[in-house]
């Protein structure tokens, strides 16, 4: 087992978990949603004044049983450090806030590290380049006593659009479904581009929003990020822009919430066919430049509902891309989380299962090249990738979660050639 790898962030996070236990008591942060409470009232005095923070820390660490060419840990972690400011309280500007949420990553990658062959990260926080970004900064502005948002400047595209929560380890069950599989201009979590939307309350419980967001290459860059991804600026090379739109509704009968989305997406940038060359010829056979797709979309549904008042949610996420330009071109996500068991009201069970779908366009170029070129085989993926994860969350105390996963994946990057992967796991969350 290798661990030299994450003995120094092992340390850290051991030593702040330390010192969170002993400012616990003396700061009651066993009742506080914050390790250091309440700073002897100065953050309810900020908040009450519009001033509120957000200063997080996060891990995964993993562990193949199986799976890949050899048995490793590997150790991802996440700072982040934020503050929204309320204009209406700081300076009578009406409905207006501003949000500004700075992230900073490191570690390793166990998947790539082990030779997995996975497609979906096996711990989700790795990712985007280990280094500081400008993951928002934001202003929020309210309309018709807020029956009409409207949002500008940098931001994730899954913050806003099909956005879903991460308390899995497994990429497939965590953040914006369409940003697993099309990522490479679907932008999640910590990256950010520059980008507006509007969001209109129709009723109560109903919504449909849409948005513009930049498309950059330089963005999924993590050369370009290392230097410039915490900067505020935009970088040339912007290709087009993609275009979101959302229905939404969020039912509360017999007081059980529900989230219920349906969308879609419209790239203009387009992008490169996975079979065709400029000619329309296969491009295993002529080696020429692929074929200049205009346009590229998608859609996607996510559903999630309470469904007993102890605090058990079920959750099903699918979601479709073209098949002209996407390589993994569907996926389909579906689980479970029940809140408080043994009575501890902190704790959680969370089970989930899913599937992503390696593209067979692109499987029939892999064969024909293959066939054509029997000394340099590519590897053919024409298969689902299965992936299913169980965890338990124990919370100590609010501001801390130890979360302890099983993970296993059925045919890594969606093909039979790839042995088989059971990972222990280990996510943990530190709210400062």
């Amino acid at each position: 087992m290798d661990l030299s790898a994450p003995r120094k962030s092992l340390a850290t996070c051991t030593l702040f978990a330390l010192l969170g236990f002993t400012v616990s008591s003396q700061s009651q942060a066993t009742d506080s949603p914050y390790l250091f409470g309440d700073w002897n009232g100065t953050r309810s005095r900020l908040a009450d004044e519009g001033i509120r923070f957000e200063f997080g820390y996060g891990s995964e660490a993993a562990h193949n049983f199986t799976g890949g060419t050899k048995q490793i840990t590997r150790y991802t972690d996440q700072w982040k450090l934020g503050s929204t400011l309320d204009l209406e309280k700081l300076w009578g500007w009406s409905g207006g806030t501003f949000q500004i949420m700075m992230t900073n990553r490191n570690g390793r990658n166990l998947g790539a590290d082990a030779h997995i062959g996975n497609n979906q990260l096996i711990q989700e926080v790795y990712g985007r380049g280990q280094t500081w970004h400008l993951t928002v900064f934001a202003l929020n502005q309210k309309f018709f006593d807020g029956k009409l948002d409207w949002r500008i400047g940098r931001l994730p595209v899954g913050e806003d659009f099909a956005s879903f929560s991460c308390d899995f380890q497994n990429l497939t069950f965590c953040g914006a479904p369409p940003g697993n599989i099309v990522g490479d201009y679907w932008v999640n979590w910590p990256t950010s581009q520059w980008a507006t939307h509007l969001k209109l309350h129709t009723s109560e419980q109903t919504y449909v929003q849409i948005g513009a967001y930049q498309i950059n290459p330089n963005y999924v860059n993590d050369r370009w990020a290392r230097r410039n991804g915490w900067k505020l600026n935009n970088p040339g090379g912007t290709t087009g822009a993609l275009i979101p739109l959302e229905f939404g509704w969020t039912p509360n009968a017999n007081g059980l919430p529900g989230s219920y989305k349906v969308g879609a997406w419209y790239n203009n940038a387009g992008g490169s066919d996975l079979y065709y060359d400029v000619n329309r010829q296969p491009l295993a056979i002529t080696g020429s430049a692929a074929l200049k797709r205009d346009f590229r979309y998608g859609g996607y549904l996510s559903f999630q509902q309470q469904v007993s008042g102890k605090g058990t949610t079920v959750f099903f996420n699918a979601t479709q891309a073209d098949r002209n330009t996407s390589a993994t071109d569907r996926q389909i996500a579906m689980g479970m989380e029940y809140k408080g068991p043994f009575n501890r009201a902190n704790d959680m069970v969370g089970f989930a299962i899913g599937a992503s779908h390696a593209n067979s366009r692109l499987a029939k170029y892999q064969r024909l090249y293959n066939q054509l070129h029997p000394n340099t085989p590519r590897l053919v993926k024409n298969g689902y990738e299965y992936v299913s994860e169980l965890f338990y969350n124990w919370s100590p105390i609010p501001s801390i979660n130890l979360r302890p996963n099983l993970q296993y994946i059925l045919h890594p990057g969606g093909t039979r050639q790839n042995s088989n992967a059971f990972v222990l796991g280990l996510k943990t969350s530190v709210a400062f």
